[in-house]
């Protein structure tokens, strides 16, 4: 949730400048995402400016965020695995996700962001992107007419969700520990809609739309699993590029300490 704060608005502007504001201060949509790109982040700057319209800071709408998406969890564990219940999870899921865009549009809105914050938010994504595979698993034993080795397809999604999400945070900050950040440029080139496209399957929005078809069992299951498999075979590439990439800083590191102590 953390960021730099951009021009200073007003409360007394009004939403529709808010949200003007907001979108030309958004930050690169450089792999990002399709639902992510065109869909979450201009939700996100929605919530985000009505939020600082009424005064409320970034750190509050994280936990509106996280009050929001684990409703949805817990109903998606313990109500029948029906229609209805998948339209409603499916709507609090995406609701909270777009809600944690907009905390860190605010806390770039208002100059706030903090490390508190940052570690708030990412504490919140780590427990809800493992919790909803959880629930599922819980949904299917509860309600679905499954054989028992389908139960090690949420299992399997939630292990590829935990370790992708710990991998990713583990690599940026060993990069910035070994100053090998790319420099912070503005990128005026336009982001790949191809790129957007392909990552689709990584995209925790489309997840949560999947749970509209919760009522229907085997469309579900068969949708479910396809993106879980996806996801496994893209956490196995990056985790091939990460583990590369570092071996290279590693090596780049001892060269320069042995040119050093010639």
């Amino acid at each position: 949730m953390g960021g730099t704060g951009v021009r200073a608005v007003g409360r007394e502007d009004s939403w529709r400048d808010v949200v003007d504001h907001l979108a030309g201060a958004q930050k690169s949509n450089r792999g990002a995402a399709a639902y992510s790109r065109w869909v979450n982040r201009p939700l996100g700057r929605r919530l985000a400016a009505t939020a600082f319209k009424l005064g409320r800071t970034p750190d509050q709408v994280t936990l509106v965020s996280a009050a929001v998406t684990f409703t949805g969890i817990v109903l998606l564990a313990l109500l029948p695995p029906s229609l209805a219940t998948g339209v409603v999870v499916a709507m609090l899921l995406v609701l909270g996700y777009a809600l944690d865009a907009a905390d860190g549009q605010l806390a770039r809105l208002t100059g706030t962001g903090s490390m508190s914050g940052e570690w708030l938010d990412h504490v919140v994504d780590c427990l809800k992107i493992s919790a909803l595979h959880l629930a599922v698993l819980i949904g299917w034993y509860r309600g679905f007419d499954l054989g028992d080795g389908w139960l090690l397809v949420p299992i399997a999604f939630c292990a590829e969700a935990a370790v992708f999400f710990f991998a990713i945070i583990l690599t940026e900050q060993l990069r910035r520990r070994a100053g090998a950040m790319p420099p912070v440029t503005a990128d005026l080139s336009r982001p790949s809609v191809l790129r957007s496209l392909l990552v689709i399957p990584n995209d925790y929005g489309v997840l949560c739309l999947t749970f509209l078809l919760w009522g229907w069992h085997a469309g579900f299951v068969g949708i479910y699993a396809a993106l879980a498999v996806v996801n496994v075979g893209l956490l196995a590439i990056a985790l091939a590029r990460w583990y590369a990439e570092l071996r290279r800083i590693d090596a780049a590191r001892l060269d320069a300490a042995r040119a050093e102590a010639m």
